[in-house]
């Protein structure tokens, strides 16, 4: 499994422990169509390896700090068959993550913005650094939080969720850990060996039994979110067809204001 070369991700595994880095660090580890598809290449691997924990983590200064810019300006650019391919993408790559049979840990130590934010809290558990930001921001560049959205509902609820997908704002770990979508806050200088102890602790326990209760709790959701993540797609290709989403873009990358429509 660590022998495998990727050009989006670094994987390496250590006593059970296999670890998964974005590793685009100029880019804030920014993701690509490239980054999704190796992370669900690496997450499916990672089921055969004789890993017991699987641990995502960023290269440089960021988490993950959503789709990268160039993606944005293709999307303006597609045809509408390709909306549908790219909203499966997202869907197939939280849907791999949610429903890994071993146990996943988020580390993070700085952005993690939109798709960087599923990533991060869709984990079994994520521990986080005081430094680190949090943010659903699609809402601000015209765009809808569409399939992550069904995962933090399930994780804060449906009041909450609202706040954080229309008001698109950022939030510190400490209200990450508040709303219950982070599990620790610790500093910087720990963060390595409070995912070491959280693997430790995983790893003494049954695999079986690991990989069961995970496929429990999926089992407990799959109608629900099957339903909600279909809802999700189609939202998540309509939005990439409107007006406020080709200017929401244009201003994003012209570093404006944008200049909204009425239209719904």
């Amino acid at each position: 499994m660590a022998g495998l070369s990727y050009r989006t991700l670094l994987v390496s595994e250590t006593n059970s422990i296999l670890t998964i880095t974005l590793n685009r660090p100029e880019r804030r580890n920014a993701m690509t169509p490239e980054m999704q598809m190796e992370l669900i290449e690496a997450m499916e691997k990672a089921v055969s390896s004789d890993a017991r924990v699987v641990v995502f983590t960023g290269a440089g200064d960021a988490f993950c700090s959503g789709l990268d810019l160039s993606v944005l300006q293709e999307m303006n650019d597609q045809p509408a068959i390709e909306y549908r391919a790219g909203a499966e993408l997202v869907s197939r790559l939280f849907r791999t993550l949610f429903e890994l049979p071993k146990p996943t840990i988020a580390a993070v130590h700085g952005a993690a913005i939109a798709g960087g934010s599923g990533l991060a809290m869709i984990c079994d558990f994520t521990l986080a650094t005081p430094e680190a930001k949090f943010g659903y921001t699609e809402t601000r560049i015209g765009f809808v939080p569409a399939i992550v959205s069904a995962y933090l509902t399930l994780q804060v609820g449906d009041k909450r969720a609202r706040d954080l997908l229309m008001t698109g704002r950022l939030f510190d770990a400490n209200e990450a850990h508040r709303l219950g979508l982070v599990n620790e806050v610790v500093a910087r200088e720990k963060l390595s060996a409070s995912v070491q102890a959280l693997a430790d602790v995983l790893c003494a326990n049954s695999p079986a039994s690991l990989a069961a209760t995970k496929r429990l709790l999926a089992a407990q959701h799959k109608d629900w979110l099957d339903a909600a993540i279909a809802e999700a797609m189609e939202a998540n290709a309509q939005a990439r067809q409107t007006a406020d989403f080709r200017e929401g873009v244009a201003s994003f990358l012209e570093k404006r204001r944008p200049k909204w429509t009425l239209e719904e």
